[in-house]
Protein backbone atom coordinates (compact mmCIF):
# COMPACT_ATOMS: atom_id res chain seq x y z
CA UNK A 1 0.00 0.00 0.00
CA UNK A 2 1.57 3.24 -1.12
CA UNK A 3 0.25 5.39 1.75
CA UNK A 4 0.91 2.91 4.58
CA UNK A 5 3.48 4.14 7.11
CA UNK A 6 4.82 0.66 7.87
CA UNK A 7 5.02 -0.25 4.16
CA UNK A 8 7.15 2.87 3.67
CA UNK A 9 9.39 1.88 6.60
CA UNK A 10 9.71 -1.67 5.22
CA UNK A 11 10.64 -0.25 1.80
CA UNK A 12 13.33 1.94 3.37
CA UNK A 13 11.55 5.17 2.41
CA UNK A 14 11.31 6.18 6.08
CA UNK A 15 14.24 5.47 8.42
CA UNK A 16 13.87 3.20 11.42
CA UNK A 17 16.04 1.82 14.20
CA UNK A 18 16.21 -1.76 12.90
CA UNK A 19 16.54 -4.63 15.31
CA UNK A 20 16.03 -7.47 12.81
CA UNK A 21 15.36 -7.88 9.12
CA UNK A 22 14.96 -10.77 6.73
CA UNK A 23 13.25 -11.17 3.37
CA UNK A 24 9.73 -11.02 4.84
CA UNK A 25 9.90 -9.44 8.34
CA UNK A 26 11.22 -6.19 9.75
CA UNK A 27 11.58 -5.37 13.44
CA UNK A 28 12.40 -1.89 14.69
CA UNK A 29 12.29 0.18 17.87
CA UNK A 30 9.07 2.12 18.46
CA UNK A 31 9.52 5.90 18.25
CA UNK A 32 7.09 6.35 21.15
CA UNK A 33 8.10 3.52 23.51
CA UNK A 34 5.64 2.37 26.16
CA UNK A 35 8.30 0.32 27.99
CA UNK A 36 12.11 0.39 28.20
CA UNK A 37 12.13 -2.21 25.41
CA UNK A 38 9.44 -1.58 22.78
CA UNK A 39 10.02 -3.23 19.42
CA UNK A 40 7.56 -3.47 16.53
CA UNK A 41 7.57 -6.59 14.36
CA UNK A 42 5.90 -6.31 10.97
CA UNK A 43 5.52 -8.44 7.88
CA UNK A 44 7.18 -6.42 5.11
CA UNK A 45 4.33 -7.22 2.75
CA UNK A 46 1.01 -5.64 3.68
CA UNK A 47 -0.76 -8.97 4.25
CA UNK A 48 -3.51 -7.55 6.51
CA UNK A 49 -4.52 -4.32 8.21
CA UNK A 50 -4.81 -6.08 11.59
CA UNK A 51 -5.20 -9.45 13.29
CA UNK A 52 -8.89 -9.27 12.36
CA UNK A 53 -7.89 -10.00 8.76
CA UNK A 54 -5.67 -13.03 9.34
CA UNK A 55 -6.74 -15.87 7.07
CA UNK A 56 -5.42 -19.31 6.11
CA UNK A 57 -3.83 -17.62 3.09
CA UNK A 58 -1.76 -15.13 5.13
CA UNK A 59 -1.31 -16.92 8.46
CA UNK A 60 2.20 -18.10 7.54
CA UNK A 61 3.31 -14.46 7.80
CA UNK A 62 1.94 -14.34 11.36
CA UNK A 63 3.70 -17.58 12.29
CA UNK A 64 6.98 -16.25 10.91
CA UNK A 65 6.57 -13.03 12.92
CA UNK A 66 6.27 -15.10 16.10
CA UNK A 67 9.37 -17.13 15.20
CA UNK A 68 11.22 -13.83 14.84
CA UNK A 69 9.76 -12.50 18.10
CA UNK A 70 11.35 -15.45 19.92
CA UNK A 71 14.67 -14.78 18.16
CA UNK A 72 14.54 -11.07 19.05
CA UNK A 73 13.69 -11.83 22.70
CA UNK A 74 16.82 -13.99 22.93
CA UNK A 75 18.93 -11.43 21.06
CA UNK A 76 17.75 -8.61 23.34
CA UNK A 77 18.27 -10.68 26.50
CA UNK A 78 14.64 -10.54 27.58
CA UNK A 79 15.13 -13.48 29.95
CA UNK A 80 13.00 -11.91 32.70
CA UNK A 81 9.99 -11.96 30.37
CA UNK A 82 8.24 -9.90 27.75
CA UNK A 83 4.75 -9.19 26.46
CA UNK A 84 3.55 -9.38 22.86
CA UNK A 85 0.55 -7.25 21.90
CA UNK A 86 -1.36 -6.65 18.71
CA UNK A 87 -4.24 -4.22 18.41
CA UNK A 88 -7.11 -4.65 15.94
CA UNK A 89 -8.94 -1.43 15.16
CA UNK A 90 -9.00 2.08 16.53
CA UNK A 91 -11.08 1.12 19.59
CA UNK A 92 -8.26 -1.25 20.60
CA UNK A 93 -5.63 1.46 20.17
CA UNK A 94 -4.36 0.56 16.69
CA UNK A 95 -2.95 3.65 14.98
CA UNK A 96 -1.27 2.12 11.91
CA UNK A 97 -3.43 -0.17 9.74
CA UNK A 98 -0.71 -2.73 8.96
CA UNK A 99 -0.52 -6.02 10.86
CA UNK A 100 2.13 -5.62 13.55
CA UNK A 101 3.17 -6.92 16.94
CA UNK A 102 4.61 -4.99 19.89
CA UNK A 103 7.31 -6.60 22.02
CA UNK A 104 7.32 -4.89 25.43
CA UNK A 105 9.81 -5.57 28.21
CA UNK A 106 12.06 -4.05 30.81
CA UNK A 107 9.40 -3.11 33.33
CA UNK A 108 7.25 -5.08 35.75
CA UNK A 109 3.88 -5.40 34.06
CA UNK A 110 0.54 -5.58 35.78
CA UNK A 111 -1.32 -8.88 36.01
CA UNK A 112 -4.41 -7.13 34.73
CA UNK A 113 -4.35 -6.04 31.11
CA UNK A 114 -6.56 -2.99 31.73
Amino acid sequence: MSDCLFCKIAAGEIPSSKVYEDESVLAFRDINPQAPTHILVIPKQHVADSAAQVTPENSAAVAHCFEIIAKIAAQEGLDAGFRVITNAGAAAGQTVPHLHFHILAGVEMADKML
